[in-house]
């Protein structure tokens, strides 16, 4: 039997808490779908804006939030799942619950200019191979 799981480290805030599709309507007016929710738990967010946002490295950010690198990637491959499920099945993405604590951010991570990722600059992504 399993014993009681570690609280997990986030080191923010989401500023919204829900996301729906929207498509458009006659007119141009926008209608909300008559859509099914997925629910995003703090935990896989964190996960998401770590290695997907902020560009760590999966053991890295599996260090910050305090797992397994293999515990890690079963997180963000469940976020990802999620993720790709709403925007396909054209579901709303609700963030929620999970076993966390928030702690203070210290990813030391530069603010991009808006509209711009993070690291872009570095152009770590996409380049090496030949370039």
């Amino acid at each position: 039997m399993r014993g009681a799981r570690r609280r997990r480290c986030v080191g923010f805030q989401p500023r919204f808490l829900y996301f729906e599709p929207r498509e458009k309507a006659k007119g141009g007016e926008l209608r909300n779908h008559d859509a099914n929710e997925k629910i995003l738990n703090m935990e896989e967010l964190e996960s998401i804006r770590l290695k997907d946002y902020l560009l760590m490295d999966q053991a890295e950010a599996a260090k910050r939030i305090g797992v397994s690198q293999p515990t890690f990637h079963r997180m963000i491959t469940k976020a990802h799942r999620k993720i790709a499920e709403a925007f396909v099945e054209g579901k709303a993405i609700r963030i929620e619950g999970g076993n966390y604590e928030i702690v203070e951010d210290k990813t030391n991570a530069p603010v991009s200019p808006p509209g711009m990722p993070p690291g872009w600059r570095e152009r770590k992504r996409g380049r090496g191979r030949g370039t």
